[in-house]
């Protein structure tokens, strides 16, 4: 027998603890966090290394928000009742904005030649952000890119860092194919096998960590270029309307 559908009532969401978020009062449940009862409520807090199914990690910051008058990263920070959050203001959007150029300039990201172009949620965020140029001068690391798998290629170039391909190896495929290593502009992304190559790993197409990357760093081959640039999700619509919370799919 079908148990049937609970609905929350008029009352029980009064009674709901809520917050105040730009001026806008959300409601929210016991446990989730300003980003989570953000996003319940379909407003939108720019973010890269969140993800729904996984732990919040804060690795980012893109998410700060200014609760109570302190800058705070909503995905890790409880909701609580009352607090007043200000998000889409100029002077947080200039902070985000910052960590995203900074992000740009750390890494090799060439977006007109990416075949991620159009479904990259840094691009997007960049967008969003109304980003015109990286402000700083560019690192151009030295970064190799990683052929070895038989199904996806791996671009060190384009890693931004937010760990998402490390946590689901870890907690979702319980392979832990993935790391970081190194400590503050040294760290950097490794893979866990005894030559450091993808393809002597245990990677496979049907992990989660294969299709958890916000950018363009873990790639399937064979599949380039496979939705024409201006059919992508984000050439068709902003971030701020489409962004639930994971990388997308076309």
């Amino acid at each position: 027998m079908k148990t049937p559908e609970v609905k929350t009532t008029k009352r029980e969401q009064l009674s709901q603890p809520r917050f105040t978020f730009d001026g806008r009062e959300i409601p929210f449940s016991a446990g989730q966090t300003i980003l989570q009862a953000a996003m319940a409520a379909e407003c939108y807090i720019p973010h890269l290394c969140f993800h729904p199914e996984f732990k919040p990690h804060g690795s980012c910051k893109v998410c700060s928000v200014r609760v109570n008058g302190h800058m705070t990263a909503s995905c890790t920070t409880p909701a609580q009742d009352g607090m007043q959050v200000e998000s889409d203001t100029a002077d947080v959007n200039a902070q985000r904005l910052a960590l995203v150029q900074m992000l740009f300039v750390e890494g090799n990201h060439f977006c007109p030649s990416c075949e991620q172009s159009g479904r990259c949620k840094l691009q997007a965020t960049a967008y969003e952000l109304q980003m015109t140029s990286p402000h700083y001068d560019h690192f151009y690391p030295d970064r190799a890119m990683d052929a070895s798998h038989p199904d996806f290629l791996l671009d060190f170039n384009r890693c931004i860092l937010c760990s998402l391909c490390v946590r689901a190896s870890r907690d979702v495929d319980h392979k832990n194919v993935f790391g970081l290593a190194g400590r503050g502009i040294g760290t950097r992304l490794i893979v866990n096998s005894e030559s450091g190559q993808l393809g002597d790993s245990t990677f496979a197409a049907t992990d989660k960590a294969a299709h958890v990357c916000p950018v363009g760093a873990i790639l399937p081959k064979h599949t380039g270029f496979n939705v024409p640039i201006g059919r992508r999700i984000f050439d068709i619509a902003p971030i701020s309307e489409t962004d639930r919370g994971e990388p997308h799919k076309d």
